[in-house]
């Protein structure tokens, strides 16, 4: 236990320096956003009003108020809510084929570390999965420090003001990192840990048969994917299930695929990929 836990420190401090980057960019970008887009906001109503000789009250009135739901949905908001979801999709690939491609092809260390193949494969999806939460915990603590400067900054006869739950639930990108129930936690982030669990298993078929094994892997995801939607694809074909059924039902093939995938990877880490 002590061997696997040593593993997920290494790798994420083999990230932090990006990870961090990752965390700064955001802070930064989504505050500028928050200052930027308002003074903006601001400047076009107090335009308008003076065009048009309205009150505050009349523009309230004529175009609605000013809420943070103009800031959610800027570039500068959603941006780097974005590269970072990217960032760890590549680091998916990355923190794999660096080992081999590196420059002093650290994977033959690592593969013969006194330690279970098993608790190599799951460091690293653990340590991603770490990453994920721990960016989500991020824009928690930020959330409530933007709104609360957009409301100090917007005047209050034109401010709507919102509270935390009802911006998350009115983005459409906060609504899926940030899930306003348990049930809704589950099917995101266990969405993403079967996604996760299925590339690594790609990776690995490519890394013990090569050029075949990139097919292998292809075909893999493929049948994966299919898998998965078959009850929303049974659905489109007119077959009906209740609500609660299609979300058992998807919930038990991910739990399938996923476990699946886990162990498949595993299998090939330790019995076909060589050093």
């Amino acid at each position: 236990m002590m061997r696997y836990i040593k593993l997920v420190n290494f790798e994420i401090n083999r990230f932090s320096k990006i990870y961090l980057s990752l965390l700064l960019i955001t802070l930064v970008s989504q505050f500028a956003g928050v200052i930027i887009v308002t003074k903006s906001l601001l400047d076009d109503a107090r335009d308008i009003m003076k065009e048009e000789r309205l009150s505050e009250a009349a523009y309230i009135t004529n175009y609605g108020g000013i809420d943070f739901n103009h800031i959610a949905n800027s570039l500068l908001f959603v941006g780097p809510i974005a590269l970072s979801a990217v960032a760890l999709i590549f680091y998916i690939f990355l923190i794999w084929y660096r080992d081999w491609f590196g420059k002093n092809t650290f994977i033959y260390r690592l593969l013969m570390l006194p330690t279970s193949r098993l608790s190599i494969y799951l460091s690293k999806a653990t340590s991603i999965f770490l990453m994920v939460l721990g960016l989500i915990a991020f824009q928690i603590i930020t959330l409530p420090m933007e709104n609360a400067l957009f409301n100090s900054y917007v005047p209050e006869a034109l401010l709507n003001e919102m509270s935390i739950s009802t911006i998350t639930i009115a983005n459409p990108i906060l609504s899926l990192i940030i899930p306003s129930t348990f049930t809704q936690f589950l099917l995101s982030y266990g969405i993403g840990l079967m996604i996760m669990s299925i590339l690594f298993t790609a990776i690995m078929f490519e890394r013990s048969f090569r050029i075949k094994g990139i097919i292998m892997g292809l075909l893999y995801c493929g049948i994966a994917a299919v898998l998965f939607l078959a009850p929303v694809l049974m659905e489109i074909g007119n077959f009906y299930f209740y609500p609660n059924e299609l979300f058992g039902l998807m919930l038990a093939i991910g739990i399938i695929l996923t476990g699946l995938s886990v162990w498949l990877g595993a299998w090939l880490l330790k019995n076909r990929v060589t050093v």
